[in-house]
Protein backbone atom coordinates (compact mmCIF):
# COMPACT_ATOMS: atom_id res chain seq x y z
CA UNK A 1 0.00 0.00 0.00
CA UNK A 2 2.81 2.50 1.09
CA UNK A 3 4.44 2.30 -2.77
CA UNK A 4 0.71 3.12 -3.95
CA UNK A 5 0.21 5.89 -1.36
CA UNK A 6 3.69 7.33 -2.20
CA UNK A 7 3.10 7.16 -6.25
CA UNK A 8 0.15 9.04 -5.78
CA UNK A 9 1.38 11.89 -3.68
CA UNK A 10 4.13 12.65 -5.99
CA UNK A 11 2.01 12.64 -8.87
CA UNK A 12 -0.43 15.01 -7.30
CA UNK A 13 2.20 17.50 -5.47
CA UNK A 14 3.87 17.77 -9.22
CA UNK A 15 0.38 18.07 -11.19
CA UNK A 16 -1.20 20.64 -8.63
CA UNK A 17 2.95 22.22 -8.95
CA UNK A 18 2.12 22.81 -12.57
CA UNK A 19 -0.83 24.46 -11.80
CA UNK A 20 0.65 26.76 -9.17
CA UNK A 21 3.47 27.60 -10.98
CA UNK A 22 1.03 28.41 -14.34
CA UNK A 23 -0.87 30.79 -11.82
CA UNK A 24 2.65 32.77 -10.52
CA UNK A 25 3.75 33.19 -13.98
CA UNK A 26 0.47 34.60 -14.81
CA UNK A 27 0.34 37.31 -12.51
CA UNK A 28 3.73 38.55 -13.68
CA UNK A 29 5.92 40.47 -11.15
CA UNK A 30 2.70 41.57 -9.75
CA UNK A 31 0.60 40.63 -6.74
CA UNK A 32 -2.70 42.02 -7.12
CA UNK A 33 -3.57 39.88 -9.70
CA UNK A 34 -3.16 36.50 -7.35
CA UNK A 35 -6.03 38.07 -5.00
CA UNK A 36 -4.71 37.44 -1.97
CA UNK A 37 -6.86 37.54 0.88
CA UNK A 38 -5.86 37.85 4.73
CA UNK A 39 -6.73 34.66 6.88
CA UNK A 40 -5.64 34.65 10.82
CA UNK A 41 -3.69 38.23 10.44
CA UNK A 42 -3.23 40.75 8.00
CA UNK A 43 0.06 39.27 6.94
CA UNK A 44 -1.40 35.90 6.97
CA UNK A 45 -2.19 35.52 3.05
CA UNK A 46 -4.29 32.82 0.70
CA UNK A 47 -4.73 33.48 -3.04
CA UNK A 48 -7.10 32.41 -5.32
CA UNK A 49 -4.37 30.25 -6.65
CA UNK A 50 -3.92 28.34 -3.55
CA UNK A 51 -7.85 27.99 -3.24
CA UNK A 52 -7.60 26.88 -7.09
CA UNK A 53 -4.47 24.24 -6.19
CA UNK A 54 -6.50 22.59 -3.17
CA UNK A 55 -9.64 22.02 -5.06
CA UNK A 56 -7.60 20.18 -7.74
CA UNK A 57 -5.88 18.02 -4.65
CA UNK A 58 -9.26 17.47 -2.90
CA UNK A 59 -10.89 16.62 -6.83
CA UNK A 60 -8.39 14.66 -7.75
CA UNK A 61 -8.04 11.96 -4.34
CA UNK A 62 -12.66 12.01 -4.09
CA UNK A 63 -12.35 10.69 -7.45
CA UNK A 64 -9.09 8.29 -7.42
CA UNK A 65 -9.83 7.29 -3.85
CA UNK A 66 -13.48 8.34 -2.35
CA UNK A 67 -13.39 6.17 0.62
CA UNK A 68 -10.37 8.05 2.22
CA UNK A 69 -10.28 11.38 3.91
CA UNK A 70 -8.38 14.55 3.45
CA UNK A 71 -7.00 17.39 6.09
CA UNK A 72 -6.31 20.68 3.61
CA UNK A 73 -5.38 23.64 4.77
CA UNK A 74 -7.89 26.29 2.75
CA UNK A 75 -10.80 23.81 2.92
CA UNK A 76 -10.72 22.10 6.21
CA UNK A 77 -11.22 18.04 6.66
CA UNK A 78 -13.41 16.03 4.33
CA UNK A 79 -14.09 12.65 5.72
CA UNK A 80 -17.10 12.15 3.60
CA UNK A 81 -17.20 8.04 2.98
CA UNK A 82 -14.23 7.79 5.30
CA UNK A 83 -13.48 4.14 6.06
CA UNK A 84 -10.11 3.48 4.63
CA UNK A 85 -8.24 4.08 7.35
CA UNK A 86 -6.33 6.41 5.05
CA UNK A 87 -5.90 10.37 5.46
CA UNK A 88 -4.86 12.43 3.08
CA UNK A 89 -3.02 16.10 4.40
CA UNK A 90 -2.16 18.25 1.70
CA UNK A 91 -1.08 21.61 1.83
CA UNK A 92 -1.57 23.74 -2.10
CA UNK A 93 0.92 25.98 -1.03
CA UNK A 94 3.49 26.20 1.99
CA UNK A 95 5.40 29.49 1.78
CA UNK A 96 2.02 31.53 0.33
CA UNK A 97 4.15 34.80 1.19
CA UNK A 98 7.54 33.62 -1.16
CA UNK A 99 4.89 33.01 -3.53
CA UNK A 100 3.57 36.30 -3.46
CA UNK A 101 6.55 37.97 -4.32
CA UNK A 102 7.87 35.27 -6.52
CA UNK A 103 10.33 34.48 -4.42
CA UNK A 104 11.28 30.58 -5.44
CA UNK A 105 10.51 28.96 -1.86
CA UNK A 106 7.35 27.41 -2.22
CA UNK A 107 5.79 23.99 -2.05
CA UNK A 108 2.92 21.59 -3.10
CA UNK A 109 2.94 18.89 0.13
CA UNK A 110 1.08 16.25 0.06
CA UNK A 111 1.28 13.30 2.41
CA UNK A 112 -0.37 9.96 3.38
CA UNK A 113 -1.23 8.69 7.15
CA UNK A 114 -2.84 5.10 7.87
CA UNK A 115 -4.16 5.05 11.03
CA UNK A 116 -2.68 7.71 12.18
CA UNK A 117 1.05 7.19 10.94
CA UNK A 118 1.99 8.92 8.27
CA UNK A 119 3.79 6.52 5.40
CA UNK A 120 3.92 8.59 2.25
CA UNK A 121 5.17 12.30 1.29
CA UNK A 122 6.23 14.20 -1.03
CA UNK A 123 6.89 17.84 -1.54
CA UNK A 124 7.63 19.76 -4.74
CA UNK A 125 8.96 22.94 -5.67
CA UNK A 126 7.05 24.52 -8.70
CA UNK A 127 9.74 26.89 -8.99
CA UNK A 128 12.87 24.89 -9.31
CA UNK A 129 11.29 21.17 -10.13
CA UNK A 130 12.80 19.47 -7.10
CA UNK A 131 10.51 16.85 -6.02
CA UNK A 132 11.10 15.40 -2.46
CA UNK A 133 9.92 12.35 -1.56
CA UNK A 134 9.73 9.53 1.83
CA UNK A 135 8.00 6.44 2.23
CA UNK A 136 8.01 4.38 5.26
CA UNK A 137 11.08 2.03 5.62
CA UNK A 138 12.00 3.59 1.82
CA UNK A 139 14.18 5.88 2.29
CA UNK A 140 13.99 9.74 1.19
CA UNK A 141 14.92 10.63 -2.26
CA UNK A 142 14.98 13.87 -4.78
CA UNK A 143 14.33 14.50 -8.34
CA UNK A 144 14.99 17.16 -9.86
CA UNK A 145 15.46 18.54 -13.76
CA UNK A 146 18.80 17.82 -15.38
CA UNK A 147 20.23 16.18 -12.58
CA UNK A 148 20.65 12.18 -11.30
CA UNK A 149 18.09 10.97 -8.60
CA UNK A 150 19.74 11.09 -5.51
CA UNK A 151 19.07 9.78 -2.17
CA UNK A 152 19.12 11.96 1.05
CA UNK A 153 21.05 12.03 4.03
CA UNK A 154 21.51 14.38 6.81
CA UNK A 155 24.35 15.98 8.18
CA UNK A 156 26.97 14.68 10.48
CA UNK A 157 27.51 17.82 12.02
CA UNK A 158 28.28 17.46 15.32
CA UNK A 159 29.48 21.26 16.68
CA UNK A 160 26.76 23.49 17.36
CA UNK A 161 29.18 25.93 16.61
CA UNK A 162 29.10 24.89 12.82
CA UNK A 163 25.31 24.26 12.72
CA UNK A 164 23.56 26.17 10.14
CA UNK A 165 20.20 25.95 11.73
CA UNK A 166 16.55 26.99 9.76
CA UNK A 167 13.43 28.44 11.67
CA UNK A 168 9.78 29.92 10.93
CA UNK A 169 8.04 32.85 12.90
CA UNK A 170 4.30 32.95 13.24
CA UNK A 171 2.39 36.05 11.60
CA UNK A 172 0.77 37.22 14.72
CA UNK A 173 2.91 40.21 16.35
CA UNK A 174 2.98 39.20 19.70
CA UNK A 175 4.23 35.61 18.97
CA UNK A 176 7.41 36.81 16.53
CA UNK A 177 8.40 38.81 19.12
CA UNK A 178 8.57 35.86 21.47
CA UNK A 179 10.08 33.77 18.80
CA UNK A 180 12.81 36.42 17.58
CA UNK A 181 13.82 36.66 21.56
CA UNK A 182 15.05 32.78 21.38
CA UNK A 183 16.49 33.13 17.58
CA UNK A 184 18.69 36.25 19.20
CA UNK A 185 20.06 33.78 22.49
CA UNK A 186 20.29 31.03 19.75
CA UNK A 187 22.14 32.66 16.85
CA UNK A 188 25.42 33.72 18.66
CA UNK A 189 26.25 29.68 19.66
CA UNK A 190 25.55 28.30 16.05
CA UNK A 191 27.12 29.06 12.87
CA UNK A 192 24.26 31.08 11.38
CA UNK A 193 20.09 30.71 11.03
CA UNK A 194 18.21 31.05 8.15
CA UNK A 195 14.49 31.59 7.72
CA UNK A 196 13.64 30.52 4.48
CA UNK A 197 9.55 30.58 4.64
CA UNK A 198 8.15 27.04 4.02
CA UNK A 199 7.91 24.65 6.81
CA UNK A 200 8.14 21.78 4.69
CA UNK A 201 11.10 22.87 2.55
CA UNK A 202 12.88 23.58 5.69
CA UNK A 203 12.57 20.14 6.88
CA UNK A 204 13.40 18.56 3.29
CA UNK A 205 16.47 20.82 2.99
CA UNK A 206 17.39 19.27 6.43
CA UNK A 207 16.93 15.40 4.32
CA UNK A 208 19.22 17.11 1.47
CA UNK A 209 22.00 18.15 3.92
CA UNK A 210 21.28 21.63 2.92
CA UNK A 211 20.87 22.34 6.17
CA UNK A 212 22.10 21.00 9.91
CA UNK A 213 18.92 21.80 12.03
CA UNK A 214 15.59 22.90 12.00
CA UNK A 215 13.04 23.97 14.74
CA UNK A 216 9.68 26.12 14.57
CA UNK A 217 6.53 26.93 16.57
CA UNK A 218 3.22 26.78 15.78
CA UNK A 219 3.40 24.80 12.70
CA UNK A 220 -0.01 22.57 11.52
CA UNK A 221 -0.16 19.18 10.66
CA UNK A 222 0.05 19.33 6.71
CA UNK A 223 3.21 22.08 7.08
CA UNK A 224 5.59 19.30 8.53
CA UNK A 225 3.10 15.70 7.37
CA UNK A 226 5.19 14.92 4.14
CA UNK A 227 8.83 16.92 5.34
CA UNK A 228 8.94 15.10 8.22
CA UNK A 229 8.35 11.86 6.86
CA UNK A 230 11.35 12.89 4.25
CA UNK A 231 13.61 14.35 7.14
CA UNK A 232 13.01 10.92 9.23
CA UNK A 233 13.81 8.61 6.43
CA UNK A 234 16.79 10.61 5.60
CA UNK A 235 18.05 10.23 9.59
CA UNK A 236 16.64 13.17 11.23
CA UNK A 237 15.72 13.01 14.92
CA UNK A 238 12.57 14.85 15.49
CA UNK A 239 11.11 15.96 18.80
CA UNK A 240 8.77 18.27 20.77
CA UNK A 241 11.19 18.72 23.76
CA UNK A 242 10.59 18.08 27.33
CA UNK A 243 9.40 14.20 26.27
CA UNK A 244 7.09 15.74 24.12
CA UNK A 245 6.89 14.51 20.06
CA UNK A 246 7.51 16.90 17.37
CA UNK A 247 3.64 17.99 16.25
CA UNK A 248 1.95 21.83 16.40
CA UNK A 249 3.23 23.13 19.11
CA UNK A 250 6.98 22.68 18.45
CA UNK A 251 9.20 20.88 15.95
CA UNK A 252 12.87 20.68 16.04
CA UNK A 253 14.46 18.04 13.97
CA UNK A 254 18.40 17.60 13.30
CA UNK A 255 20.82 14.80 12.63
CA UNK A 256 22.03 12.27 14.93
CA UNK A 257 25.25 13.52 16.02
CA UNK A 258 24.20 17.02 16.98
CA UNK A 259 20.90 15.66 18.90
CA UNK A 260 21.52 16.15 21.97
CA UNK A 261 23.44 19.18 22.37
CA UNK A 262 20.73 21.12 19.62
CA UNK A 263 17.76 19.91 21.68
CA UNK A 264 19.47 20.93 24.59
CA UNK A 265 20.47 24.41 23.86
CA UNK A 266 16.70 24.81 22.48
CA UNK A 267 15.75 23.94 25.59
CA UNK A 268 18.18 26.87 27.37
CA UNK A 269 17.15 29.50 24.89
CA UNK A 270 13.55 29.19 25.87
CA UNK A 271 11.99 27.39 22.65
CA UNK A 272 10.05 24.71 24.90
CA UNK A 273 8.30 27.76 26.55
CA UNK A 274 6.78 29.68 23.63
Amino acid sequence: MTEDLLDLAVDLATRAGALVLAGRDAAGAGRTGLNPAAKSTPTDVVTEVDRAAERFLVGELRRLRPADAILGEEGGEHADGYGSGVRWLVDPIDGTVNFLYALPQYAVSVAAEVDGTVVAGAVHNPATGETYRAGAGGGAWLTAPGRPERRLAVTGCADLPQALVATGFGYAAAARARQAQVAARLIPRVRDIRRLGAASLDLCYLAAGRIDAYYEQGLHAWDYAAGGLIAAEAGAVRTGLRGRPAGDDLYCATGPALADAFFGLLEDTGAADL
